[in-house]
Formats: structure tokens, C-alpha cells, sequence
């Protein structure tokens, strides 16, 4: 027999870590509820059709394709032409659905067909898992969780001030003390590309400069060279990479730079707008920082693009996200521009439990467990266990009457605070035996005391 196991880069939860994941989408959640967003659900499940050509060549290929079943991929196999040999042209007539890549384009989706259901601005968030065919690595899986918040038909830039404040109060609520928020904007990535030349490789310089941080700037004008990208052009573009100072000196900086391209002035007017408004605001926590070679390779992005990286931990970042000015017009509903982030709980997790701050609460299950010392004994402990619980205290009782070693050791591993003991003797005088498994101690009290101890 075959040892059970699952895919790689998918995990199994043990009680302890789903205390702490739901601790996470509990803050999260929280946070978006604070901001006025509403929650909605779309389904694992989204058309193939409806996913393609949204994320740019490489998302394309990390895209879960789910085989056609029955007669259907019968049918699709008998009428392969004999001259394809594209693996994405056989897959396309194989699979008509796939699992979501994310979940910004269901949204997108949803909006279009739920249009006259809901009022614009249109402020949502979504909890709900993803799935990428990538290579798993640390930090990155095959099966994972985001925690998405957008705001759809407005381009106010008051949005992006908002969204700023919500990953800095969020992030700051979850213990995280130190870290960036990274900010750029596709349009300003837009002029540089205008200025070389070569508007018509936007998507190849885009998507060879978001690998800046993984492969380094000798990587990015290798891959450049390799996309296609003329020497001149990459001459141009190579002084980006050595752009220094504070955001108000890269601002400037860049406006010498992009004196010449329109759009790209356009980019920095709103990056001034939104950095300017923030410093008036203050953060909790973050930091923002304009990092001018912030790409994010997904290619619905028009305008302000954010991450957010968690200083000294090598995780990746743990927050992204940006301004789409027309997703929804591949839909058939043209010019509603939107904004959002993610929260990546995964790597969230990550973080907290690499910076130990999951506190003991939030691992709290049962508070108190009834030893049963039998029948008579675990019906008188039944009207006790539904005062506790009551009073919204988490309480159990063993379910048999098994040797007091073994219930005490069921406490131990689970974690259980109080072990609470009612014999004969104890029923006769109304009171109750408590012992704190944390000090070994033991007292006797009434159940009503117990109550107003755990509750202070």
C-alpha cells in the first residue's frame, strides 16, 4: 500500500495552525469590514476562456487546467488535427474550465455579470483560495489563500490613499512592526518605455524588469537582450536602475527623466498626489517607498501598483496589488477603472510564525475540560458544561470514564488550561475541583467562580 501523501506545494492544517490562520483572516477581515467593504464569493471553478490572456505569457502558463470529462474529451481527442503540436493549443481544446488564478479577474467577471445588482462605487472583499501550477518553493505554494479588497467604478486616487492605510493598520494589528510598502505606477514605467523607442515591447521590458530582485540588473538586461529589446534601448532604460534618494528626490529625478513622455508625467503627478496625502496622514507602521523598477507582472495594471515586504525576512511580499482601468471591458462593460489589494495569509503566516509573534491566545481551544469519573458523575457535569458554555467559556467533557492518566495527557496535548474534577463527594457539596494544568496547582470553587475568573 502507497504511504498517503498530497501534491506538492499543497499542505494539511493541524488544529494549532488553523487557530492561528483563522486569527489571520480574522484581522484581515475585521480591517475590511472597518473600510466599508462588502464580502462576496465566486466559484473555485471559472471558464478557461475567462482566465486566458489576463496575466501576460508566463501567468498564462501557471493557469490549473482541469481536463474535460466523459464523451466531451472523447470528442476533443478524436478531433486534434494531426498538424498541432502546440501544448497550448491541445490543452485549449482539452479543458473548457480551470481553477482561478486569483481572484481580481472573477471579480472583474462578476462585476460585469452582477451589474445591476450592485451600487458604484463598488467596495468588495473576498476570502477565498487560489491555485498556480508554479514550482513550490519556500514561500510560495501550489494551493494558497488570498485576502482580497477592491473598489470598482471610481478613479479617485483617494482610493489608493485608503488602501495604503488599510495594509499599514491591518498589517500593524497582526504584530508585524516593520515593514515596506513598495508603490510605483505603470505609467511611469510606461514613459520610460515610451523614451526608448520601443512601446511596442512594453509587456517584454515589463515583465524583465519585475524580476529586478530575483535575478539582479546584470538578469534583467540579459533578459531584455533576449525579449528582443535593441542595446539602444536598454542604454535608456539601465540609468533606472541606479536612481537613488527619498521619494521626493526620485520624483524629481524622474521628471527630468520623462520630460518627453506625456503618460509618464501623468504617472508621477498621481504618485506625488498620493505620496504627498499619506505624509500629511501619517502611517502606523509602514514605511512608503517609491521603488521605480515595480513592475508586477500582471498585464491588467494602468496605473498605481503597490507591494508590501516584511524588512528582515527573507519571504516574499506579503501584500500586492494596483490600479486596473478597464478590466472588466474584456467583459463588455467599458471604463470602470478599479483599485485593490491582496493579503498573501500564507506568507503572512510565514512571517508571524518566523518573528514569533502568535501570542498563546490565539492558539487558545478548549479552556476547560470535565473529568469523567463515570455515568452519574458525567450527567451532573453536563448541567455544568452548559453554564460554561453559556457564559461562552470553551469547555468539554471526556467522553468515557477512562483511566485519569489518559484524560489528564488528552488535556496536556490538546493544550486544555483547566481540568475540572466532580466526584460524589463533590456533587454532595455543590462545589467543584479545578486544576490549572500550567502549575499543577488545585483548589476548590463553585462553577460560578470559575465563570467570572476565565471572563475577567
Amino acid at each position: 500500500m502507497n504511504k498517503p501523501s498530497i501534491p506538492k506545494g499543497t499542505r494539511d492544517f493541524l488544529p494549532a495552525q488553523m487557530a492561528r490562520r483563522n486569527h489571520i483572516f480574522d484581522t484581515i477581515k475585521a480591517g475590511f469590514k472597518k473600510y466599508g467593504f462588502l464580502p462576496i464569493e465566486t466559484p473555485a471553478m471559472e471558464k478557461l476562456s475567462t482566465l486566458t490572456g489576463k496575466y501576460g505569457e508566463e501567468g498564462d502558463q501557471l493557469i490549473f487546467k482541469i481536463l474535460n470529462r466523459g464523451e466531451k474529451l472523447s470528442s476533443s481527442i478524436r478531433n486534434i488535427p494531426a498538424n498541432w503540436t502546440s501544448q497550448g493549443q491541445i490543452e485549449h481544446l482539452l479543458c473548457e474550465q480551470a481553477l482561478r488564478y486569483d481572484l481580481t479577474v472573477p471579480f472583474a467577471r462578476f462585476v460585469v455579470q452582477h451589474q445591476n445588482d450592485i451600487a458604484f462605487p463598488f467596495k468588495r472583499y473576498q476570502i477565498q483560495t487560489v491555485w498556480r501550477a508554479d514550482r513550490p518553493q519556500k514561500g510560495r505554494y501550489r494551493e494558497f489563500y488570498q485576502c482580497d479588497a477592491d473598489i470598482i467604478g471610481t478613479d479617485s486616487l483617494l482610493c489608493e490613499i485608503e488602501l495604503i492605510q488599510l495594509m499599514d493598520e491591518v498589517l500593524d494589528n497582526l504584530g508585524i512592526n516593520d515593514f515596506t510598502i513598495k508603490m510605483n505606477n505603470r505609467k511611469v514605467l510606461s514613459g520610460i518605455v515610451e523614451i526608448t523607442g520601443e512601446s511596442d515591447k512594453i509587456v517584454e521590458i515589463m515583465v524583465a524588469i519585475d524580476k529586478l530582485d530575483k535575478i539582479g540588473e546584470s538578469g534583467v538586461i540579459k533578459e531584455l537582450g533576449d525579449r528582443g529589446v535593441s542595446n539602444e534601448a536598454v542604454e535608456k532604460i539601465k540609468p533606472l536602475f541606479g536612481i537613488v534618494g527619498s521619494n521626493e528626490e526620485l520624483l524629481a529625478k524622474m521628471r527630468i527623466m520623462l520630460v518627453d513622455s506625456p503618460i509618464g508625467l501623468k504617472g508621477l503627478e498621481e504618485l506625488t498626489f498620493v505620496i504627498d496625502q499619506i505624509n500629511k496622514l501619517s502611517l502606523v507602521k509602514a514605511k512608503l517607498s517609491i521603488d521605480l523598477t515595480l513592475a508586477r507582472g500582471l498585464n491588467y495594471y494602468t496605473g498605481a501598483i503597490f507591494e508590501v515586504k516584511a524588512n528582515g525576512v527573507d519571504i516574499g511580499s506579503i501584500c500586492g496589488g494596483g490600479r486596473y482601468d478597464d478590466l472588466t471591458g474584456i467583459f463588455g462593460l467599458k471604463d470602470l477603472s478599479g483599485v485593490g489589494v491582496s493579503f498573501g495569509a500564507d506568507r503572512i503566516y510565514d512571517v508571524l510564525n518566523e518573528l514569533d509573534l502568535f501570542g498563546a491566545a490565539v492558539e487558545e481551544t478548549t479552556q476547560v475540560l470535565f473529568i469523567n469519573f463515570g455515568n452519574s458523575e458525567a450527567m451532573h457535569c453536563l448541567g455544568l458544561l452548559k453554564e460554561l458554555r453559556a457564559a461562552g467559556i470553551n469547555a468539554e467533557l471526556y467522553p468515557t470514564d477512562a483511566k485519569l492518566k489518559k484524560q489528564m495527557n488528552y488535556a496536556h496535548v490538546k493544550g486544555v488550561r483547566f481540568a475540572v474534577m466532580v466526584g460524589t463527594n463533590e456533587i454532595e457539596s455543590g462545589i467543584i475541583r479545578v486544576k490549572d494544568m500550567a502549575t499543577g496547582d488545585q483548589r476548590d470553587t463553585s462553577i460560578q467562580a470559575l465563570i467570572n475568573m476565565l471572563n475577567k
